[in-house]
């Protein structure tokens, strides 16, 4: 179960730029909060009616025929700790409720063209380009919801939980007994029996019993429609009026399946708000994260990338970043790595972990020694390499005339490069 909530929780923390990386492949696509609203209203899914501002002529005439008892005005950003952050021009929040209609323009117009500063974005913030306007409910009970595909599982499982509203990690590790795990077809729909069980455990009673069955399919349907790889709905929630909604919703998608999603990848907004080297890196094909400590990783495959991290730390180091160069790089890719690394002023050394199995590790090797040349590298370099051609690559290595240090294992290499930088 903790494996489970680990991968649920994944994608939200490479987004967010958090050191705890997961195991489950970086995924490139991300959308807004009111473009996820978008798709799962497009498959019926019941979610609280929303506008969108963009500070443009027509915001007026969008609000004065959006009637609701109350608004929630909530700016959109790729960040969580909307509600807490601060904004460049000195307005605090990112989120606020208003049953005043005439307010919600000014608010919007605060947020607009001014960058939100949270917990979980760069220190110069993210800049605000749309607010969305949505229907506040009175909510009188929280419930999580999550459908994500499981390598342990072989296909798509759904998790589900009556603690919702709150750090469902925490839930899993603290209360295990409040979640339920249910291994689903991806060829069938949900069984009528499973989604009632499943409604049962999330406590709807009476007619919301069969709301949130309902809630459910439509959920798992927009799931198998898109290529989803995870639908998270934190909270599945039950209003004063019997409503079953969805007020949160994060979607991820296979990347492998552009081709049949053009117009779901067309939303994609990650070069508004990245940082300008995960761009870049995305254009060579390279998985690029910026992290807060001073040493450099190149790694070939997320998961030895996330161990290479892990062993830094237990070295007593930092990592910098996370950089997957992936099983098929080349020498350009290489040498574009090491731009993208060095660029950032944090970098006190690099550390390069490459397993050479689909990989050349000569191929590696001279992308090395000519990125090294280039860019005049004046910082420590570790480099262990294993596996396909490896004994060529050590002697390029050996050879170029530059202070590279080689380590015969991860561990070496980890121990080494943090004593070069003390």
């Amino acid at each position: 179960m903790s494996f489970l909530m680990k991968a649920a929780a994944c994608t939200r923390q490479l987004v967010h730029k958090t050191p705890l990386l997961l195991q489950q492949q970086v995924r490139q696509l991300n959308l807004l909060e009111f473009q996820s609203k978008d798709l799962l209203q497009k498959y019926g899914v019941a979610i609280q009616q929303f506008k969108v501002l963009d500070n443009s002529n027509s915001d007026a005439e969008i609000v004065k025929t959006f009637e609701c008892p109350e608004y929630v005005v909530k700016a959109q950003i790729l960040a969580g700790g909307r509600g807490k952050g601060t904004f460049d021009n000195g307005f605090k929040g990112g989120v606020h409720i208003t049953s005043n209609k005439s307010d919600v323009l000014s608010l919007s117009k605060q947020m607009i063209g001014h960058r939100l500063i949270t917990k979980q974005t760069p220190k110069s913030g993210i800049l605000v380009n749309k607010v969305m306007v949505a229907r506040s409910v009175n909510i009188t009970r929280e419930t999580y919801l999550c459908i994500l595909l499981d390598r342990e599982h072989n296909g798509p499982v759904l998790i589900a939980s009556p603690a919702g509203g709150m750090d469902i990690e925490a839930v899993a590790e603290e209360t295990p007994e409040k979640l339920l795990t249910v291994p689903l077809d991806i060829s069938k729909p949900i069984p009528e029996a499973t989604l009632i069980k499943v409604a049962k455990f999330l406590e709807f009673k009476g007619d919301t019993v069969q709301r949130c069955a309902e809630e459910i399919q439509k959920l798992y349907t927009l799931f198998k429609a898109v290529d989803a790889v995870q639908i998270e709905i934190n909270p599945l929630a039950e209003t004063d009026k019997g409503e079953v909604i969805s007020v949160d919703a994060k979607l991820n998608f296979d990347d492998n399946a552009q081709f049949r999603q053009k117009d779901i990848f067309a939303m994609d907004i990650t070069e508004e708000e990245a940082d300008p080297r995960e761009v870049e890196a995305a254009k060579y094909n390279l998985n690029y994260v910026a992290m807060d400590g001073n040493i450099g990783c190149l790694v070939n495959g997320a998961g030895l990338a996330m161990a290479t991290m892990d062993i830094i730390q237990l070295n007593g180091g930092s990592p910098a970043n996370f950089l997957d160069v992936g099983g098929g790089v080349n020498e350009a890719q290489v040498a574009k790595a090491f731009e993208i690394l060095t660029a950032d002023p944090k970098v006190k050394g690099i550390l390069v972990n490459v397993f050479g199995g689909i990989v050349n590790c000569a191929t590696i090797a001279n992308g090395i020694v000519a990125a090294s040349k280039k860019l005049k590298l004046n910082v420590p370099l570790v480099v262990r390499l294993e596996g396909t051609n490896v004994d060529k690559a050590r002697e390029i290595l050996k050879n170029s005339g530059l202070p590279i240090q080689t380590a015969s294992d991860l561990d070496d290499a980890a121990q080494k490069s943090v004593a070069a930088l003390n």
